[in-house]
């Protein structure tokens, strides 16, 4: 497919090169006002797990419990696609500048073996699923959290997170066959 592409890559960065060097303008301009929709979300600080959990309040999610242990805050979410939990760790004495959090998943459907969970396990790049005490099979998916990850950023830990939990649920429900297609 590269072979392919080459000469298109080639030809769009020549035209690009020969393309004519705008002047900057002479004035700055104005400084553009935030957009209306930005600002009618509030600020967004993803250290906060206030912000992640207002992201999926919007998306129709309820949101209960908040409780915090040592370093880190816990919340249980209820939505139409799945239950789960997400905890904040590494956060100060009041809940915040945390620094990664972990959603966790527990699947139905399904009891695949230890050797079938160690298989999805090689074959998923952000996704993880485990056996409890109880021997249910979960599904998680942690991230480090950045100072500078913006809304967009927690949209795509939200889109990882539903990805995760379809994967699994495909899996769980079928493991041997989920693992003879996998890569």
């Amino acid at each position: 497919m590269l072979i392919r592409t080459a000469p298109l890559l080639l030809a769009a960065l020549l035209l690009g090169a020969a393309a004519p060097v705008q002047k900057a303008p002479q004035k700055a301009a104005p400084k553009a006002a935030a957009p209306a929709k930005a600002q009618a979300e509030g600020a967004y600080d993803p250290t906060n797990p206030q912000s992640l959990l207002g992201l999926l309040t919007a998306a129709g999610a309820s949101v209960s419990g908040n409780r915090r242990e040592a370093d880190s805050v816990f919340a249980a979410v209820t939505s139409t696609a799945a239950n789960f939990s997400v905890q904040f760790a590494g956060c100060n004495a009041s809940g915040r500048a945390c620094q990664a959090m972990l959603f966790d998943g527990l699947l139905g459907g399904g009891a695949p073996t230890l050797a079938q969970i160690n298989g999805f396990n090689q074959t998923s790049v952000v996704c993880r699923i485990y056996q409890d005490k109880a021997g249910k099979p979960h599904v998680t998916y942690a991230t480090l959290i950045m100072k500078s990850d913006t809304r967009d950023s927690g949209r795509t830990h939200l889109a990882a997170w539903q990805g995760c939990l379809t994967e699994a649920a495909g899996f769980v429900r079928d493991p041997t066959g989920y693992l003879a297609v996998a890569p």
